[in-house]
């Protein structure tokens, strides 16, 4: 088990996907996403296996939720800055974690 203290060092936000590429680069399909996490945290990109669930015009402006705190990852040519929460469905797709209201950006999960 952990402490709150240690699941409280991880710092999970909320933010909006604001430019959505393929990335052909992957070993997996994936997308690069830009996502916008306010004034404090800023814009940040992320590297996402969500190509079978979602159109990247479905993710335009979708709200979703990141670790903001890990060291970047180097993932391929790309630099992955933030970690995009995400579940497996019934087939393994990546179903993105996001409010199911819309909620001011940057906002802590706690």
């Amino acid at each position: 088990m952990i402490t709150y203290e240690q699941f409280s060092a991880v710092d999970i936000r909320v933010g909006v996907i604001t430019h959505v590429e393929l990335f052909p680069e992957a070993r997996k399909p994936a997308y690069k996403l830009t996502i916008d996490f306010g004034e404090e945290i800023g814009v940040k990109k992320s590297s996402a296996q969500i190509t079978t669930a979602y159109t990247s015009e479905e993710l335009l402006g979708k709200q979703v939720i990141a670790v903001v705190n890990f060291p970047p990852k180097q993932i391929g040519p790309f630099i992955s800055e933030v970690l995009t929460l995400g579940l497996p469905d019934a087939d393994g797709n990546v179903i993105l974690v996001s409010p199911t209201k819309d909620v001011p950006i940057g906002g802590k999960l706690f």
